[in-house]
């Protein structure tokens, strides 16, 4: 038997389970119910000086139940997936709704909304978890750092994971499904030393595909020259200035829009951006899309936590919101439908305006570069924005000096709409793949 069988063999049971608990909650007097199942096993090893540290094997799996009666909701869960703990967790679950107050937004995502044909995107790859091959990567990725530079002083660890995971989920409408998704990484973290200054950063791979993977000297090489270019961080004074995000950091001012046009957000009044569906919040040239059905995407799903279908959407078009992201309870709070993110959100695209990093860096002309924050100084609610910082100083369209100990202060709304562009210099290891972002104008706090 391959693999694949054995990965199909292990889903059919998983699927099985489902339906006897939903039998279970049935014969029990709940009128509707949902169960989720995950199991999981991967290897972890982690090295440290070129030397053996850890190898973590695990296997684990979990149910988790909710039932509904009468409006009212009672969860419960078990890792035991035998059938008397199976029974245990519904009881306790049927129990717990004894005591809840009904809800009229509690309950089941409609039937016609669910994935019923859902497609396989080509999500699991799976190996022979071999800690020989995962140690000499790891191994590998270290040698190769602190071959290349005299100042490259430590490796502060490096390491490698294999995981496979397979989720089930089934309510009472009949619905039933499952799929299988892999996940593999390999990383590793320097300290490098000039003049008393002491740096550290790293290099990393992330990966359905073992294939997918980038090679060790290419980590290797990542780590390095990262590490390297922040020797010699200088602190700059207060003043406003232009701000550069680079990928790494531009990801999170899109996760802020994230959490500002979530459902749990918006139905508690939460949110900077109550109210502005349809409105312009961003530059006009901008647009931001949903892609939930990428074949092997880090963000790929064919359905969300509650069995809705994922689809295709503009979250942004011409720089106006056109979509929230609701799970079914959020969605019937609003007097809505649910989008398909209970979970979270899909594989996001963020247009750009064709600049590559090196074009960005001269349109911005003297500047701050961003590669580094620090602290959740967001507040969603109105939108304040303060975060430390850290990155390199630009002046006349070139990289200066690194700097280190500044914050960064603005308003999400004020933020979004002086986005002068984006780059074309995407992360591919990335599920929401932007590329740097230039603000127009920002307070830069310093010494």
């Amino acid at each position: 038997m391959t693999q694949q069988d054995e990965i199909r063999q292990d889903q059919a049971q998983l699927e099985a389970v489902v339906a006897e608990a939903l039998e279970i909650a049935k014969g029990l007097g709940a009128s509707l119910a949902e169960v989720s199942i995950s199991k999981q096993t991967g290897l972890s090893v982690n090295t440290r000086g070129c030397e053996l540290e850890s190898i973590e094997f695990n296997k684990d799996g979990a149910l988790g139940i909710a039932v509904y009666r009468n409006g009212c909701k009672g969860s419960s869960s078990t890792t035991d997936l035998s059938q008397s703990a199976i029974r245990a967790a519904v009881e306790a679950a049927i129990e717990i709704a004894r005591h809840t107050s009904a809800d009229d937004c509690a309950g089941l995502a409609d039937p016609e909304l669910l994935a019923w044909d859902a497609p396989d995107l080509q999500l699991c790859h799976p190996i022979e978890l071999d800690p020989q091959r995962g140690i000499a990567l790891a191994i590998e990725c270290e040698r190769l750092s602190l071959n290349r530079d005299s100042r490259i002083k430590h490796s502060d660890g490096a390491g490698f994971s294999s995981h496979l995971g397979i989720k089930v989920y089934g309510n009472s409408h009949g619905f039933v499904k499952g799929y299988a998704a892999s996940r593999n990484s390999l990383s590793c973290m320097l300290i490098g030393e000039q003049d008393g200054d002491m740096q550290r950063d790293y290099g990393y791979s992330s990966s359905r595909d073992l294939a997918g993977l980038w090679s060790p000297q290419r980590i290797a090489d990542e780590a390095v020259e990262r590490t390297l270019a922040r020797l010699g961080a200088r602190k700059i004074t207060t003043r406003h200035a232009p701000v550069l995000f680079h990928p790494d950091t531009a990801a999170g001012l899109w996760g802020h829009l994230v959490m500002a046009i979530s459902g749990g957000n918006l139905y508690r009044k939460s949110s900077f951006l109550q109210g502005r569906l349809g409105e312009q919040i961003l530059p006009a040239w901008l647009r931001i899309q949903e892609f939930p059905h990428l074949l092997g995407g880090l963000a790929s799903s064919p359905f969300d936590g509650e069995g809705v279908r994922t689809q295709d959407r503009d979250i942004i078009r011409d720089g106006s919101l056109m979509s929230w992201l609701l799970t079914s309870y959020s969605a019937r709070k609003l007097g809505l439908t649910t989008t398909g993110h209970a979970g979270g959100i899909h594989n996001w695209q963020v247009s750009n305006t064709g600049q590559n990093f090196l074009g960005l860096l001269k349109e911005m002309g003297t500047g701050l570069l961003v590669t580094e924050l620090m602290g959740q100084g967001v507040n969603i609610v109105n939108g304040d924005y303060s975060r430390g910082a850290a990155g390199f100083w630009v002046e006349n369209g070139e990289i200066a000096y690194p700097v280190e100990e500044i914050t960064i202060a603005g308003n999400l709304n004020d933020m979004y709409r002086q986005i002068v562009a984006v780059g074309t210099d995407e992360d591919e290891r990335s599920s929401l793949k932007t590329g740097s972002v230039l603000i127009e104008n920002m307070k830069l706090a310093g010494h």
